[in-house]
């Protein structure tokens, strides 16, 4: 059974389905989730997010079947986050993207019951945590993923820069959750810029453009609604690092 059979955003094997393979799917603290900012809470304590890519080494762009991806070298500590709700620094592994077949749907984790055309995730971890993380898969802090909606305008789009895809404004939303795609592990300190950056509607028509299944595939699947709809809060606070 290869992956794209096992998991996949289909109707047989989508995120409704999840569950039959992955665990988790029904946990406690999965992700995404709708975020009501009405309720979120402040938190004076939340430094603001420190991020230095200045040095970042890309080393690959690719589709793996399930969205764009680009690898980063985290060897050192050229790529890293830190400050907010982590208490030690992260170093970025890849980012990758969620869009929608069209500009009303897309993003992952929605504001008041508001999507958005699509949703950045920029995967982060910490070499204290990853091993725990790794063969357990019940760490709380193994992994910070930076998410940055993508609302679509008619702006230029340059380049995969990661500094250059971050908002000017650094206010943030942060909670406790999962990965968004399976095994989804409950192990991620999310972090939600909450200004959304803009990008072209060409280049969301390219990203439209991709395909699910390989090019030896007979049959094409337009890479679209690669997304996870929010998850039950079940509890959970999700803290704002300003005031409304």
């Amino acid at each position: 059974m290869s992956g794209q059979d096992c998991w996949g955003y289909g109707g047989d094997n989508g995120p409704l389905n999840w569950h039959k393979q992955f665990p988790f799917a029904q946990g406690e603290r999965q992700s995404p989730i709708d975020i009501v900012p009405a309720q979120a809470v402040y938190d004076a304590n939340l430094t603001p997010i420190s991020i230095s890519y200045s040095a970042c080494a890309s080393l690959s762009i690719c589709n793996n079947g399930y969205s764009v991806m680009v690898e980063f070298e985290d060897c050192g500590d050229k790529t890293v986050v830190s400050g907010g709700p982590l208490e030690n620094p992260y170093k970025l592994k890849q980012f990758h993207f969620h869009w929608g077949q069209r500009g009303r749907q897309g993003s992952e984790h929605t504001v008041d019951g508001k999507s958005y055309p699509g949703e950045l995730h920029l995967v982060h971890w910490n070499s204290t945590k990853y091993k725990t993380f790794g063969e357990a898969a019940v760490s709380h802090d193994g992994l910070a993923v930076v998410a940055v909606f993508l609302e679509e305008t008619k702006a230029q789009f340059k380049d995969f820069d990661p500094q250059c895809l971050l908002p000017k404004c650094r206010d943030y939303w942060t909670y406790p959750g999962s990965l968004t795609t399976p095994p989804l592990y409950e192990s991620v300190t999310w972090i939600i810029f909450r200004e959304p950056i803009r990008v072209s509607e060409k280049q969301m028509d390219k990203f439209r453009m991709l395909l699910f299944s390989g090019e030896e595939d007979s049959e094409k699947q337009p890479m679209v609604d690669n997304f996870r709809p929010p998850q039950p809060l079940k509890g959970r606070t999700v803290l704002a690092s300003f005031k409304l």
